[in-house]
């Protein structure tokens, strides 16, 4: 975190565009597609050719609504379109469809962890629906840009946080959150590389104490995370040492430029009277019924909060696993299907498995929990094996797993065939600790000195001499008792 001058207190609010996760665009039924040649998912509709009327979709309205409830926002009953007028190349209408005075949510709020530790909320203002422009491209070394309106029409909800956030780094905290609980309500993809999340950063300072904001500055289209800590910092530190030198702050619109780690203006800040608002000709005022919205919510998951205490409270599983478990809706899910599968397992138990050889995979493939080839169903059978002494947990992670995910075999099948079964057989066991304390004298005098993890080394020792087969549990007591015989 850069340092700055302490007397100084700076106010932050976020305006965050997302793409909703719908299969076709917001007012015709041009696809909704990453990735497709320049111009090749467009209509008459989405170029804003003379004559055409936009149809609203009724997905991109659901979807909205969604995420609105899973930010706690009141869905009004009367919502309405307008138009935005502006010009820009990738803009062919010269104007957006969005919404002005009657967004479809409101007065919402967001939950994250100050700067001080303790947990406040962030208000959210509105969320409302509106169409996304084109791309203009800008080819290096060319002396002309290329316009790409695939894009065009995309459905965005735009999310305008409260001025509640007072630093670069609660800003990043606000964001992952954001992206955690649309991710979960599966209104967007969220990711920044293709565009679906863009961000927009308001920063002001004032003197502490001061009730009265600072003059605002807009950063446009920021294209990371840590991208808009950055321009928070750079802003923050630019807007004190103009102020402090007799300087004033002129209230404009700014562009970070990552190379350059700096803020450069673009042009002077707009108002809602710069951009010409009026309603909407060709769509309606629409209603929203309170059977339309209960509807939308029962749609609504668990979202990471109560499955975060869930976890925690009733299943005592440790605050760090449980939030690696909730960090991603797939994980989660995944988590609670093999709950629901492996009645009188342990949860922790089972979070350890999903935590250590699940996402594991996950991350090493660069995949979701979901899309790991290791199914509920079969790591919960290997938990079963484990708890019933059939096989140890150090030969299910080492050597079962990544044999079921090789050959796609069962358990049960594997476990014969690699030779796994545990060995439990307390004559046997008793033989190899006998002489693995005979063969041990160091750790041994240590433990009877009173280093009570010198046992560790010697449980390590009979497994190895077992080529990893005997019951650990079952091994541990028995090197105890001999060792208590002296």
């Amino acid at each position: 975190m850069t340092a700055y001058d302490p007397t100084f207190e700076p106010v932050i609010g976020l305006e965050v565009h997302v793409q909703l996760a719908t299969r076709t665009k917001l007012f015709c039924g041009c696809a909704n597609a990453y990735g497709a040649e320049a111009n090749t998912q467009i209509c008459q509709v989405c170029t804003g050719q003379p004559g055409v009327l936009p149809v609203l979709n009724e997905q991109a309205l659901r979807l909205a609504i969604r995420a609105g409830l899973a930010l706690h926002c009141s869905v009004p009953e009367k919502t309405k379109f307008d138009r935005k007028n502006y010009f820009y190349p990738d803009l062919p209408k010269g104007y957006q469809i969005s919404q002005f005075d009657q967004p479809l949510n409101v007065g919402g709020g967001l939950e994250i962890l100050g700067d001080d530790g303790a947990l406040r909320t962030i208000s959210i203002v509105r969320a409302h629906l509106e169409e996304d422009a084109g791309k203009t491209i800008h080819p290096d070394g060319m002396g002309f840009s290329l316009v790409d309106l695939n894009r065009s029409s995309i459905p965005l909800l735009e999310i305008v946080s409260g001025p509640d956030l007072r630093s670069a780094a609660e800003a990043h905290r606000y964001l992952d959150r954001l992206k955690n609980v649309l991710r979960y309500a599966r209104a967007s993809e969220c990711d920044m590389e293709k565009g679906s999340l863009r961000c927009d950063v308001n920063v002001s300072v004032r003197r502490k104490g001061d009730p009265k904001f600072g003059t605002r500055v807009e950063v446009k289209n920021v294209n990371s995370f840590k991208n808009v800590e950055r321009a928070i910092e750079f802003e923050i530190l630019r807007q004190i040492e103009l102020v402090k030198s007799g300087g004033t702050v002129v209230q404009q619109t700014r562009q970070w430029r990552d190379a350059e780690g700096a803020t450069v203006a673009m042009r002077s800040k707009e108002e809602a009277h710069d951009y010409r608002y009026f309603p909407e000709p060709d769509l309606p005022t629409f209603t929203i019924t309170r059977a339309f919205v209960d509807a939308v919510r029962a749609e609504l998951p668990e979202m990471p909060d109560a499955r975060r205490a869930r976890y925690v409270g009733a299943l005592s599983v440790s605050e760090a696993a449980a939030d690696t478990l909730v960090a991603e809706r797939d994980t989660a899910d995944y988590y609670d299907r093999c709950l629901e599968l492996g009645k009188g397992l342990d949860p922790k138990e089972l979070a350890n498995f999903v935590l250590g050889s699940v996402l594991a995979v996950a991350n090493e493939r660069g995949i979701s929990a979901a899309d790991v080839p290791l199914r509920p169903e079969t790591l919960v059978e290997v938990v079963r094996l484990v708890a019933g002494n059939t096989i140890s947990s150090q030969a299910a992670r080492m050597k079962l797993l990544p044999a079921i995910l090789e050959t796609g075999k069962s358990a049960a099948v594997l476990v014969k065939e690699l030779g796994l079964e545990q060995v439990s057989d307390r004559g046997a066991i008793e033989a190899i600790a006998a002489e693995v304390i005979a063969a041990n004298a160091k750790a041994v005098g240590e433990f009877r000195a009173g280093k009570d993890n010198a046992i560790n080394a010697l449980v390590g020792n009979v497994m190895k001499a077992s080529k990893g087969k005997a019951n650990p549990n079952l091994a541990r007591e028995i090197l105890l008792e001999l060792l208590a015989r002296g």
